[in-house]
């Protein structure tokens, strides 16, 4: 068994190319202090970009290998024929896998699980039979092989670990660790008191990718049925899109707003630029029907937007009782849901605190040592 300050750490983010896994690994490796884990060295094994954003510290080693430059067969067949072993060159101990999508199998190993698309209930309907399906079916079967070869695995909500394991089986080591938010969300404050009648629209945000499961079309026919209702709302979309969903997204705002009086699609905001915008609105709506952990839905809690959310996944589970909630497939019910919010000036206020006082607990400092913590534990109990 390694002594204090003596444990080496292996990262593999070679698979970390969203919003919300770049900024898990630069949140976790910005708050660690190697010192009070046993930790003598962490290196990291990504691509140039995403190293580039990784904070400069004596104990932590950047690799970049140049597999990870080019396309994605190549990042594979490196994963699954390389890593190990430049990891056990590297000196590393236990390798930390921040994809569960891996072809590794270095051991000891943890894994964190980031991805639920494989697995929610109905989501698959959204992809057709093609090659979007058989790429979801294959991440399943990845990720399962992962999930029961590691020796531990990080989950970011309760919600997703009883999912995930009612296919890949029950997991005999697990932990439970939410992301964190940035301080940039909890420390700006609302820009806008709510307006009064006529006085100018209400604004509401809807902060995500354009995707089948994410129902953007949804929230543009909620928010045209309640403007024929005299309700001046408008409704800005951040994060771009393509594909179906950004095409069905079209095919309903030509419908619903074919002037462009209501609607607004942003491309995606960087974290420095997202805080400013949100803290102008004065309501966030959250219509997803498939997360693992719904980031922007936290940003918008640290931020103190009263919120209309969706009652799938793991959204109760993470928002409580800060938020209103809402069917995500059904207009009238999202409609419904806003209706009350504009309707109550001390609905707003208690659930604008009560989200803003839930999302205290989701820090990067709590996330890192709680990481940390578990695989130097993993470690331990794997050489016994």
């Amino acid at each position: 068994m390694k002594l204090v300050n003596t444990l080496v750490i292996g990262i593999d983010a070679s698979r970390n190319r969203s919003g919300g896994a770049k900024a898990h690994l630069i949140g976790i490796l910005n708050e660690i202090d190697p010192a009070q884990h046993g930790i003598l060295e962490i290196h990291v094994w990504s691509f140039c970009s995403l190293l580039d954003q990784l904070p400069d510290y004596p104990w932590l080693i950047k690799h970049n290998p140049i597999a990870l430059e080019n396309s994605l067969i190549q990042q594979l067949i490196w994963q699954a024929t390389t890593l190990a072993s430049e990891v056990k060159n590297a000196g590393c101990d236990i390798l930390f896998t921040t994809d569960a999508s891996t072809l590794c199998r270095f051991k000891p190993m943890v894994v964190l699980s980031q991805d639920m698309l494989s697995y929610e209930p109905g989501v698959m309907r959204y992809f057709g039979y093609g090659f979007a399906r058989l790429r979801l079916l294959a991440i399943l079967v990845l990720q399962n092989l992962a999930f029961q070869s590691s020796q531990g695995v990080i989950f970011l909500t309760r919600y997703a670990a009883k999912v995930i394991q009612q296919s890949c089986g029950q997991l005999s080591s697990i932990a439970y660790i939410p992301h964190g938010v940035g301080l940039a969300f909890k420390n700006i404050q609302q820009m806008n008191t709510w307006p009064a009648l006529d006085e100018r629209p209400i604004q509401c945000i809807y902060v995500s990718n354009a995707e089948m499961y994410k129902h953007q079309w949804v929230v543009v026919q909620a928010i045209a049925s309640l403007r024929k209702r005299g309700y001046n709302l408008l409704i800005t979309f951040v994060g771009g899109g393509a594909g179906p969903a950004q095409k069905l997204l079209q095919d309903v705002i030509a419908v619903s707003d074919p002037d462009s009086v209501f609607v607004e699609q942003l491309n995606f905001l960087s974290q420095t630029e997202l805080p400013a915008l949100l803290a102008k609105a004065d309501l966030f709506v959250f219509a997803s029907s498939c997360e693992n952990m719904p980031v922007t839905l936290l940003e918008a809690m640290a931020v103190g937007l009263p919120i209309a959310c969706s009652d799938r996944g793991p959204m109760p589970e993470v928002l409580e009782d800060g938020g209103v909630y809402f069917d995500p497939e059904n207009a009238e019910s999202l409609a419904d849901a806003i209706l009350q919010l504009i309707q109550s000036r001390v609905l707003r206020l208690t659930i604008s605190q009560r989200a803003k006082a839930l999302s205290e607990q989701y820090n990067w400092k709590r996330c890192a040592a709680e990481t940390f913590n578990f695989i130097a534990e993993t470690y331990i109990i794997s050489k016994k």
